[in-house]
């Protein structure tokens, strides 16, 4: 990153980390629980609980659709993810409770997601993101994300399966090609020989950010569990294969990674990413019938109830931000 790019980033997102009024972090880092109710027999509720984002605190629109404060340069936003995972969190306390209000709430995140589909240059339909993020390199406004696309397409079909409207089944179509095009041709995957990605941020070398690549593979589950779409079994199949094959890249022998930067360094999860990593993977064994991945994410679980572990990710992923991003 160079100088200007840092001085861009410290001014546009430092602001969200510092003081303790709510921030855009206050909706992403809530404590990543598997959903004991969720099945993979039927279309029912999601994998995860996101039980405090059902209950985020705002702010939000006057339509009452979610807004994040990344604070500094950038402000008030829509991010889609977060309209996403909210409206799945409250389709879950839905499925809990039979509140009416709760089913409301996720209808009107899908109703937000139906209406707010662009197509992009190739003419392919996403979501985007009408902010520019700092990343390995600035990710300038649109922008779109394979885990936007994947968790809209998750809520979508939770909304026509409870409504049976059509703009909802017609809106997760849409944005599902996304899922199965390669970037270069406006979809969010990345192929490398036998390895199948689905991208968070689109950069090229592509970074592989663990935590996204997973909810992405859910969203395509869903869409095969639904559709019985052969083309979702295999993008399934084949990103299942990719994190067999490459989840020994990601650990450490002390910590998870949150990504393959392919710098000089490595980007160590946080300790929030690598308790997401546990719960995701201990869902992928049940989603994709492997019970490597329950020992994977028991040995990661391992690593974190070690206090010099904890110390040593913090650090080493303290020096990867000031060294790179």
């Amino acid at each position: 990153m160079t100088l200007a790019a840092r001085w861009n980033y410290y001014r546009r997102v430092l602001p969200a980390y510092l003081g303790s009024s709510p921030s855009q972090l206050t909706f992403w880092h809530e404590t990543p629980e598997a959903n004991p109710h969720a099945t993979t027999a039927h279309l029912g509720p999601y994998y995860m609980t996101f039980r405090a984002k059902a209950d985020y605190s705002g702010p939000y629109d006057a339509a009452g659709i979610p807004l994040l404060d990344y604070r500094g340069a950038i402000g008030l936003q829509y991010n889609p993810i977060a309209v996403a995972q909210w409206g799945l969190a409250n389709y879950n306390r839905f499925c809990e409770t039979a509140s009416e209000s709760r089913l409301q709430k996720a209808l009107a995140s899908a109703d937000w997601l139906a209406s707010n589909l662009q197509q992009n240059s190739s003419g392919v339909w996403v979501w985007n993101h009408h902010f520019d993020w700092e990343y390995r390199q600035t990710l300038k406004a649109p922008w779109y994300s394979g885990l936007a696309q994947a968790q809209g397409v998750s809520l979508l079909l939770r909304a026509h399966a409870r409504t049976g409207e059509d703009k909802y089944a017609q809106a997760a179509a849409r944005a599902f090609v996304s899922l199965t095009r390669p970037v270069a041709e406006g979809g969010v995957l990345f192929e490398d020989g036998p390895d199948l990605w689905i991208e968070e941020y689109l950069v090229t070398p592509p970074t592989h950010i663990l935590n996204g690549f997973i909810w992405a593979l859910w969203g395509v589950f869903d869409f095969w569990l639904v559709r019985a779409d052969s083309a979702a079994r295999q993008i399934f199949d084949r990103g299942v294969q990719t994190l067999l094959r490459k989840l020994p890249d990601f650990d450490t022998g002390y910590w998870s990674l949150y990504e393959q930067s392919g710098s000089r360094l490595n980007m160590l999860a946080s300790p929030f990413y690598h308790r997401l990593h546990i719960v995701q993977l201990r869902v992928m064994a049940n989603l994709a019938g492997v019970p490597e991945f329950s020992d994977v994410a028991a040995r990661w679980d391992a690593y974190a109830q070690c206090r010099a572990n904890r110390t040593r990710a913090l650090m080493e992923k303290s020096a990867f931000k000031l060294l790179h991003y």
